[in-house]
């Protein structure tokens, strides 16, 4: 099946008769708590490691755990001969905090319901790596003259600090034809995307003390800072909340506007300004345009406000001008915008407004923009279109993958993005889910698109 479609029958049976293991493998996975925000999951991290690689292995495929200073690294591979091409398919199994006090049962026990799959890490980042991992195996049992090399991250959540030190240690054995990376958001149900741009991000925290202790607003009030106030002052100067526009000298000086193939590409992608609203239980929107919608969030930089903290947090209120206060901040970035820079311009315009609020730099990704046309882009297409009956449009996406930057800049190869989460599957959110609808269309696509690229040499 080399360069050709597979024959539908046959990977038909197939998916159905391994629906069971792949449920299994989901299961084991999303109850390993590896949550790389929070150190006191070291432990959990390092088991969801053994575990994938164990998963790997029990496909058929070599696998092994590569340390590095922080997380490490699973890299698995099924060899198919020297001569034959290669490709390197990137997941992560690294996932977000679960504290959200919406989640409708225990955010690490796996459950099933109606081919619906609810866990941490479902959709966020491990089923689509356990799809990928099935569709690999079925490629390598059936022919397929493709190395298909597996790179399993434990810390893209937390911006992929040692990813590129993995990548640099590691360079030599990691020479690849092309990347494809299942991490990405479909446009809606029914409506595949292809993200060929990612934004970058440059997050930080805006900290003010003005105080050693909660005072008494009474006997303090009117003669006292109140950092929170001073905090809400600094960032309504930072950006307009009502508008979105960022206010900050010097933000938009590097920005490139998308292309008019880019916006031509956009309009044709279907995007439905509804479902969009009601998938993401967004009450209204700055803007009801649709083109302007898909401009603010696919190409254009934001400033967003994640979290302030400080003062009295309970029930009632406790009349107290609070000591300090915090507010969690980050810059989404577009082609061209640099995020040391932008942190720079943000220190600086914070400084000018309030020289006692301390900016503390969070670790940033660069934004990445590649191709939407050519070989790869064209057997992309196709795959997604026999898996699911729909040619895929080809847009920009919103958040960030610092670890495609790293393979972009190291590996120089192609690089595609064929997710399979769903806008409605909640990334980051409560009740975080997976289905086998996306599930067995996937391992369609992944085994039409590696039957291609092994034909592409």
């Amino acid at each position: 099946m080399n360069g050709s479609t597979p024959d539908p029958r046959r990977i038909e049976s197939y998916t159905q008769s391994i629906r069971g293991r792949f449920e299994d493998c989901l299961g084991r996975m999303v109850e390993i708590p590896t949550i790389s925000m929070d150190p006191a999951h070291k432990a959990d991290i390092e088991r969801g490691a053994q575990a994938a690689a164990e998963m790997l292995r029990a496909c058929g495929a070599a696998a092994e755990v590569v340390p590095t200073s922080g997380n490490p690294v699973v890299v698995g591979e099924f060899k198919a001969g020297d001569a034959c091409p290669t490709i390197t398919v990137y997941n992560h199994m690294d996932v977000q905090p679960a504290q959200e006090p919406e989640w409708r049962q225990d955010p690490f026990r796996f459950s099933k319901q109606d081919g619906r799959y609810f866990g941490r890490g479902s959709t966020d980042d491990k089923g689509p790596g356990i799809t990928a991992l099935f569709a690999a195996k079925y490629a390598a049992e059936n022919g397929v003259r493709l190395n298909i090399r597996f790179l399993w991250e434990l810390e893209e959540e937390i911006g992929s600090p040692h990813f590129e030190e993995f990548i640099t240690k590691r360079l030599p054995s990691l020479s690849t034809d092309s990347v494809l990376v299942s991490d990405t958001i479909w446009l809606a149900q029914g409506k595949p995307a292809i993200p060929y741009g990612l934004r970058g991000l440059k997050p930080a925290r805006l900290l003010l003390r003005t105080g050693g202790k909660d005072a008494h607003s009474g006997l303090t009030g009117g003669a006292a800072r109140n950092p929170i106030g001073e905090l809400a002052q600094v960032l309504s100067k930072l950006y307009d909340a009502r508008t979105g526009k960022v206010l900050i000298p010097g933000f938009y000086k590097d920005v490139v506007k998308p292309s008019a193939a880019e916006i031509k590409s956009f309009l044709a992608s279907g995007f439905n300004l509804k479902t969009f609203q009601a998938a993401h239980e967004l009450k209204s929107l700055r803007t009801t345009n649709p083109r302007e919608v898909m401009l603010r969030i696919w190409a254009s930089p934001t400033f967003e406000v994640h979290g302030i903290a400080g003062g009295y947090q309970g029930p009632g209120v406790k009349t107290v001008v609070p000591p300090w206060a915090e507010a969690k901040v980050s810059m989404r970035l577009v082609p061209k915008q640099d995020p040391k820079k932008a942190f720079n311009l943000l220190k600086a315009a914070v400084r000018k407004i309030n020289k006692d609020v301390e900016v503390v730099e969070e670790s940033g990704l660069e934004p990445y923009l590649g191709p939407f046309t050519g070989p790869y882009a064209d057997a992309a297409r196709e795959a997604i279109t026999f898996g699911f009956g729909k040619a895929p449009a080809f847009i920009r996406e919103g958040g960030s993958i610092g670890a495609v930057v790293t393979m972009q800049k190291h590996l120089k190869a192609p690089i595609m993005c064929i997710g399979l989460s769903l806008p409605e599957h909640g990334y980051h959110a409560p009740n975080e889910n997976y289905d086998w609808g996306q599930a067995s269309g996937g391992i369609k696509s992944f085994v039409a698109y590696f039957g291609k690229i092994a034909g592409l040499r």
